[in-house]
């Protein structure tokens, strides 16, 4: 996702919360907290490819601070022999991430036992109709059925400058395709965080280190529900 571009999405959502709750120094922030128990890894790996845009791709982040590495973290946490593929580009849109998901999957080494899907931000950004996401999330589900891998949707909101109808019609995507694929879904993924700005980086659209960790920590249950079990 792009700066300049995820600011005309989120704006709405995001400078609201900037309205109402004070600036804080780094030092202020809020440090989220690990699990106080580390369960010892075990068992085969299990391979998750994380497929999405800047929110995996890990923008303005330092090494290993990206949600896939974090989200991985968090499942070996968990006694998880969790391996997770960072597949995330910024700025792809539903089209962009469709055009390379064939080449994606055909270059892991082994195929994946969860492919966690997280795309449609940059759709919001180029003001792409929903039913041209919704066509590409759909052919996306479709490929990762036809080849047998469980999915994650991660699910995004439309904010409502945008209108009424667009977003409901944008905001119905996600639950009506998991149901119609039977995929796990996560309603909104930037809910830990949209309405927290001490947990959004300066650029105000991407989450800070603190931030990816809220957001694992909302969703590392979800993720370790949805693998295969063996």
């Amino acid at each position: 996702m792009r700066i300049g571009g995820l600011s005309m999405v989120w704006a709405t959502l995001v400078l609201a919360a900037c309205g109402s709750e004070p600036a804080q120094s780094p030092s202020q922030e809020p440090t989220v907290k690990p699990s106080a128990e580390v369960a010892p890894v075990s068992g085969p790996e299990r391979r998750i490819l994380a497929f999405g845009d800047s929110l995996f791709a890990g923008y303005g982040l330092g090494e290993g601070e990206g949600y896939p590495e974090r989200l991985e973290a968090a499942l070996r946490a968990r006694g998880i022999n969790a391996r997770v593929a960072d597949a995330g580009v910024s700025g792809d849109t539903t089209a962009a991430g469709l055009q390379r998901l064939a080449f994606v999957l055909d270059s892991q080494p082994e195929p994946p036992e969860l492919a966690i899907v997280e795309l449609g931000g940059n759709d919001l950004l180029r003001g792409i109709s929903p039913a041209e996401t919704r066509e590409n999330l759909e052919a996306i589900l479709q490929e990762l059925a036809k080849r047998k891998i469980p999915v994650l949707l991660m699910g995004m909101r439309a904010p409502p400058n945008l209108g009424e109808q667009f977003v409901s019609e944008f905001d119905g995507i996600y639950p009506a395709l998991a149901r119609s694929h039977s995929a796990e879904l996560v309603p909104f993924f930037l809910e830990p965080v949209y309405d927290k700005p001490r947990l959004i980086q300066a650029d105000r659209i991407h989450p800070t280190a603190e931030g990816i960790e809220a957001m694992v920590d909302a969703t590392v249950a979800q993720v370790a529900a949805a693998l295969p079990a063996r």
